[in-house]
């Protein structure tokens, strides 16, 4: 389970990782086979080769040797010896090959001592004493014409790999990963594009149509999002006419009935009417102000100074009678749409001074470039369950709020629908002690 794990905790999450992982391992341990191949091959044809010359320089040995006379053998042994093998004068005869305490021959051996018999001929019976495994020394033994005893002690040749080879093997294999990481990027970058175009679509922010080009799957899906943009924007054109048309063709009726009103001689009834007369007025501007939000992310940015932001606005809060303070801190500057923010700003403030008369403004930094603005109250707060729902358009709480309190429920949804627009996250939470704490919180 550990190594399962631990196995699990190595595995990339992105396509990209993935698919670089896989064909990387794949390409190398490819490779090292490969490379443990060339090694096999070059040590057999090395072993090959030994046996052969090796039986053609005994067998020149040998030819000396039986025509130098025998006092004079022992001195000719070191200018016949080689670099991996010399012959030696054997005072007690060649040993017998295959008793039972010597083991069996390597393959190795048993090939060399078969070339150098048939180079030496019938009349020299080779046989062979040691030589277990190709790694480890071996010797042959025969005896010369005059019956002279004379071993062959060799070793196998070392299996060497030239720099050169590793060289080209080396560049080979980073040859291969530089390409196998180039077609995976190639591949899984127009995914990438794709789910980025994904994530910024949205109400709030203007459609970038994507490149077309590139094969033809990406192609088509680059089509079929900006499809989707267009026809997004389409419905959210079509949203601010109706409602602009609602609007206007109800200010006509409103006004007369307003009039009619102002002719009613019942007080009680002429106040009934105008009062449900306002709340049609008043539901009517939010509704047009919550479409129009939708689209402030056509405002430019501009780099403000977000603490003289706020500070101007708990100053025209505080002409005006309000309560509302800023929290003091040191200044802070930002680049961001400031109508927008003001908006946010303001909605959040009025919800506070709504139901609980008092609002507080706080600035702090967020991260290396963002931002973070919170407006606390002492009010009532918000039920938990409640805390993301009244985020969306026409959303009230009846049992803490009435209409003539919290308007037509669109206040906080055209703040979370302005928030978007400037790249931020709303949040509420509700504080300890009573109230509640709405957040903007704006990444850079």
């Amino acid at each position: 389970m550990r190594v399962l794990s631990f196995a699990r905790r190595l595995w990339p999450d992105t396509l990209f990782g993935r698919l670089a992982l896989i064909f990387l391992v794949g390409l190398a341990a490819a490779h090292a086979l490969s490379f443990w191949l060339v090694f096999l091959e070059r040590g057999a044809a090395a072993r090959a080769m030994m046996a052969a010359y090796l039986a053609q320089d005994v067998a020149s040995s040998v030819a000396i040797l039986e025509r130098v006379p025998p006092s004079e053998r022992a001195s000719w042994l070191p200018k016949l010896a080689r670099r991996n093998y010399e012959l030696v004068l054997v005072a007690h005869g060649p040993a017998q090959a295959g008793q039972p305490d010597q083991p069996s021959p390597s393959p190795l051996a048993q090939q060399a001592a078969a070339t150098l018999s048939r180079t030496l001929g019938p009349g020299y019976n080779v046989a062979v004493v040691r030589g277990a495994d190709a790694a480890s020394p071996f010797q042959f033994d025969f005896r010369l014409a005059d019956g002279t005893a004379v071993a062959v002690r060799a070793v196998a040749p070392p299996v060497e790999v030239s720099p050169q080879l590793v060289a080209i093997l080396s560049t080979q294999l980073l040859l291969m990963l530089l390409l196998t990481w180039l077609a995976v990027r190639l591949v899984t970058r127009p995914l990438r594009r794709l789910a980025e175009a994904a994530d910024a679509l949205g109400p709030g922010t203007p459609a970038r149509p994507l490149s077309e080009q590139g094969p033809r799957e990406v192609a088509q899906a680059a089509r079929a999002l900006n499809a989707i943009q267009q026809r997004i924007e389409a419905y959210l054109a079509e949203r601010m006419q109706i409602l602009a048309a609602v609007s206007h063709d109800l200010q006509t009726p409103l006004t007369r009935m307003r009039l009619r009103a102002d002719l009613l001689d019942d007080t009680v009834l002429r106040d009934k009417l105008q009062h449900d007369l306002d709340a049609m007025q008043e539901l009517v501007r939010e509704g047009i102000a919550y479409a129009r939000s939708a689209h402030s992310a056509s405002e430019a940015t501009v780099r403000v100074d977000l603490r003289a932001l706020l500070d101007s606005m708990a100053c025209d809060y505080a002409d005006s009678g309000r309560l509302v303070s800023l929290a003091p801190g040191g200044g802070l500057a930002a680049v961001t749409r400031p109508l927008a923010l003001r908006r946010i700003v303001g909605n959040l403030a009025d919800n506070a001074l709504k139901f609980a008369g008092q609002a507080e403004l706080s600035l702090e930094p967020l991260g290396q470039n963002g931002f973070s603005i919170a407006v606390r109250d002492r009010g009532p707060g918000i039920p938990e369950a409640e805390l993301g729902a009244v985020l969306q358009p026409f959303h009230r709480l009846e049992n803490s709020r009435s209409r003539e309190t919290g308007g037509a429920g669109l206040g906080l949804a055209i703040a979370q629908q302005l928030s978007l627009a400037v790249g931020g996250r709303l949040t509420l939470a509700n504080r300890d002690g009573g109230g509640l704490e709405a957040r903007l919180d704006v990444a850079a």
